[in-house]
């Protein structure tokens, strides 16, 4: 905190106000968009806020939102992409909610070149492209951005900090196939080290690319996968298995919620879905918590009768919310199974992601053959 405050000088940032209360109770918690304005008001302001450790407790005070993906046309061709957190609020317009915090020029209108949000931690977000195949990396609110061919040939599984070394440096966990029993297996791939992603072994972990999206929770990454829950610890960089509740066949999803670790079962015929938390996590103890009926009937009044809809759930200020994706429409329903809002994009739809904003400038991008800040593919 003094580090900001002797920052900001001798003149009081606010009139009246402490420069404690005004940067640590009132600057912190602006939006990152409304931050970088007040940072134009004078240098001191602008001292004040560019400080690293100022910069890490504001992003501890943004919120979680989840995360959408909004590709935009001309014509049949694909332009650019939208990333765009949900800001999920009662009484505004779901539209109004849909605020981009970054726009990303696709390299070629192929639909195969679209870039695909692959992971997203501590608001930087790994994309992926079918054609030509690639990975890359990038902060939308400091838009730095960076290719990483280092990934060819391998499957990304999930995205962590590095414990040991503090919140500034990250890595990759990855899979690559191959039938030499020595190569194949997972990865980790430290971001900025210089060095190829190392062998970790582990050749079962083959059946994570094909589970959904990993969850971060605790310091370790999970995974669904059939009958059971797959976790890897990020310190011990080990395997191992976790019990799960017995759930009928369907559809299932692992989420955070209220602190505690969730997961959503979706039936076959994608008209129900089962909540279940896990309030004792070392003793890998499940509890049911909530059956959610959807509104079928006015889910096929948007569709047009279509029998198949991609279904998200995710947690929002304590509460589950259910995104249902469908041709042009994106549903919000509650976990009471009514519908409380209804938007209309082409090209829109939902993730099983979190962004937290973050202006946190990390050392690992310069690093990075092909780097750019504030260039293209940002728009």
């Amino acid at each position: 905190m003094a580090e900001a405050a002797a920052a900001a000088g001798a003149t009081p940032l606010l009139p009246g106000i402490p420069d404690e209360i005004a940067i640590w109770e009132i600057l912190v918690r602006l939006p990152p968009k409304s931050l970088l304005r007040c940072r134009a008001v004078c240098p001191t302001w602008r001292r004040a806020t560019s400080t690293r450790h100022f910069l890490l407790a504001h992003h501890h005070r943004q919120p979680a939102l989840p995360l959408l993906y909004g590709y935009n046309f001309i014509g049949d061709d694909v332009e650019s992409l939208d990333v765009i957190p949900f800001n999920h609020q009662a009484g505004v317009a779901a539209a109004d909610q849909l605020q981009s915090v970054a726009r990303l020029a696709q390299p070629t209108p192929r639909l195969d070149a679209c870039f695909l949000l692959e992971a997203c931690c501590d608001g930087l977000l790994v994309l992926s492209a079918l054609y030509p195949p690639n990975f890359s990396i990038c902060n939308p609110a400091t838009r730095d951005f960076a290719p990483l061919p280092q990934l060819y040939g391998f499957t990304l599984l999930g995205m962590y900090p590095n414990p040991p070394t503090g919140e500034s440096e990250y890595r990759l966990l990855l899979y690559q196939a191959s039938t030499n029993l020595a190569q194949g297996g997972s990865y980790v791939y430290e971001l900025g080290s210089g060095q190829p992603p190392r062998h970790i072994g582990c050749p079962d972990a083959k059946k994570l690319i094909h589970s959904p999206v990993s969850l971060l929770f605790r310091g370790s990454l999970h995974w669904c996968t059939t009958n059971q829950i797959m976790v890897f610890d990020t310190t011990t960089e080990s395997f191992r298995q976790i019990c799960s509740p017995i759930v009928p066949a369907g559809d299932t999803e692992l989420f955070e919620m209220g602190g505690m670790l969730a997961m959503s079962c979706l039936n076959d015929e994608r008209t129900t879905l089962d909540i279940w938390v896990m309030p004792k996590y070392e003793a890998e103890v499940w509890a049911f918590k909530n059956h959610v009926e959807l509104p079928i009937g006015e889910i096929r009044l948007q569709s047009g009768n279509c029998d198949y809809w991609n279904v998200v759930v995710t947690s929002w200020d304590g509460d589950v919310l259910v995104q249902v994706q469908i041709d042009d429409w994106l549903l919000q329903v509650n976990i009471d199974g009514k519908l409380v809002s209804s938007i209309h994009r082409r090209g829109l739809s939902p993730t099983e992601h979190r962004l937290t904003q973050s202006l946190v400038r990390h050392t690992f991008f310069p690093t990075l053959e092909g780097y750019v800040v504030n260039a293209s593919p940002f728009i």
